[in-house]
């Protein structure tokens, strides 16, 4: 995995080196003279819009134009600033006000921001496999902080290869995952994300199960010609109908075959019975830092299922 010292707000917060540097004045200034990336609690947004962080023992406050990242003559929405109350933000101190006995901090959200952008989003290439968390969901595909609480998109067709009517099926705010970076960053510094290759091929998972089996699966689609039971994020098969069967629900499923060359399982629904279980935690199927090029299929399968992260000339030297 890409390694990336600007971590999403809240990984920060509690750390022996935050803690450290927020535990005193003369600690404070030491990080304000270094410009080291902080991260404290937002307690409150006042009347202008300006964010009250507690940081460490202290008062801090981050002016309203330093509380998100924009691009040039871009406003900052107001939902961006006030939706940070009650969260970890970070920052890094610009000046210091206020008495010697009390003083008072003035941070910037954006620094800290800007500096992420310049020293890793701006970085990252295509294939790059980095940590996020997962910050908001839609029906459309989930958010989530790369660094410094910079945010990118993660569309619903890139969670799994297992087709999910909604993000909330597969993720859950405050979940920290790992992408690939699909597209690098853009003259505005957005990238996009993709998650299901990290989620292992269609072997690798059918690899977890064996014809006979009887396993537990969601059901993720009913169609005229049958139901369709997931039994990880990217592997499903198809049933058919049983009563009582809805989307949703969990099933108990006999595994009647595996069928590499076709990339089909063939399943028999034994029971079905309420979806109440925790998730299990993500699997990941790749560990290093970078990917080029994700086969989905088997080889001996006619239908190809691939992503592809390189340049043109690595295509074509590997594809021929």
């Amino acid at each position: 995995m890409k390694q990336n010292v600007y971590l999403p707000e809240g990984r920060l917060l509690f750390t022996p080196k935050n803690l450290e540097s927020t535990s005193s004045r003369e600690s404070l200034e030491k990080a304000y003279l270094n410009g080291t990336i902080l991260e404290g609690l937002c307690s409150l947004c006042d009347t202008d819009q300006n964010l009250h962080v507690r940081v460490g023992g202290f008062e801090g406050i981050i002016p309203r134009n330093e509380a998100v990242s924009t691009t040039d003559g871009e406003k900052s929405k107001d939902i961006a600033v006030i939706s940070r109350v009650g969260k970890p933000v970070c920052f890094k101190i610009i000046d210091i006000k206020g008495t010697e006995d009390r003083p008072l901090y003035i941070l910037s959200r954006r620094a800290a921001q800007r500096e992420c952008r310049l020293n890793f989003i701006r970085r990252l290439t295509a294939g790059d496999i980095i940590d996020a968390r997962v910050t908001h969901l839609e029906s459309f595909g989930a958010f989530v902080d790369v660094g410094c609480g910079m945010i990118s998109l993660l569309s619903i067709d890139t969670i799994s290869v297992s087709r999910i009517a909604h993000p909330k099926d597969r993720l859950s705010c405050g979940q920290d995952i790992k992408v690939v970076v699909r597209t690098p960053s853009d003259e505005n510094d957005r990238i996009t994300l993709t998650h299901k290759e990290l989620l292992g091929t269609w072997e690798e998972n059918a690899e977890l199960f064996r014809a006979g089996q009887t396993a537990a699966g969601i059901i993720r689609s009913i169609e005229s010609y049958g139901v369709f039971v997931e039994l990880t994020p990217n592997l499903a098969g198809l049933a058919e109908y049983k009563d009582g069967a809805e989307v949703g629900k969990q099933a108990a499923v006999y595994i009647k075959s595996i069928i590499p060359e076709k990339m089909k399982l063939k399943l028999v629904i034994i029971d079905v019975y309420p979806f109440d279980a925790s998730p299990a935690p993500t699997k990941y199927f790749i560990e290093g830092e970078h990917i080029d090029y994700w086969r989905y299929s088997p080889s001996r399968c006619e239908k190809l299922v691939e992503s592809y992260f390189g340049g043109d000339e690595d295509y074509r030297l590997m594809h021929g």
